[in-house]
């Protein structure tokens, strides 16, 4: 195996850029490892990750029209209504007409919706992968990804 040669002044160009593609790719397969964990659980809620997403993203204190989450998701209006559909046969969202504007219907989450998005929402910050760092770890790491995730997230990640 080859050895890395740094300088006194920093590693080499080529040493940098290996660093960062191991690094990249390590991030991946947590990312991948954290995604297979919340899909089975999901599914283990009767939801799609995507269903999961649309329950998590609306707030039981404000109900909001379908276009609204539609934007929240950045997806089509149309797939939000197969979601609102799929969410409301499992009795987890009602539609109901907008008390402000009776032309439309808003969404609302009933109380079986919020027992499962408070699990929904368990299973999104579920940190078992985490479970061996030390505190201190912790804090660096989450330091270090907030550093790289532009200061908590981008402009637009409010979704």
């Amino acid at each position: 195996m080859a050895q890395s040669t740094v300088s006194p002044a920093g590693p080499e160009v080529g040493d940098r850029a290996d660093l960062a593609g191991d690094t990249v790719r390590r991030i991946m397969h947590i990312a991948s490892a954290i995604r297979h964990y919340q899909d089975v659980e999901i599914a283990e809620l009767g939801l799609t990750p995507a269903a999961a997403r649309a329950l998590h993203e609306l707030d039981p204190d404000r109900p909001l029209p379908a276009r609204d989450l539609a934007e929240q998701l950045r997806c089509d209006r149309s797939n939000v209504t197969a979601l609102v559909d799929k969410l409301e046969q499992a009795g987890l969202v009602e539609r109901r007409v907008d008390p402000a504007d009776r032309r439309q219907k808003t969404l609302v989450v009933t109380e079986a919706g919020c027992r499962t998005r408070a699990r929904v929402h368990q299973v999104m910050s579920d940190s078992r992968l985490l479970a061996a760092l030390s505190t201190a770890e912790l804090s660096t790491l989450r330091e270090l990804v907030w550093k790289v995730s532009d200061g908590g997230c981008p402009e637009d990640c409010g979704s």
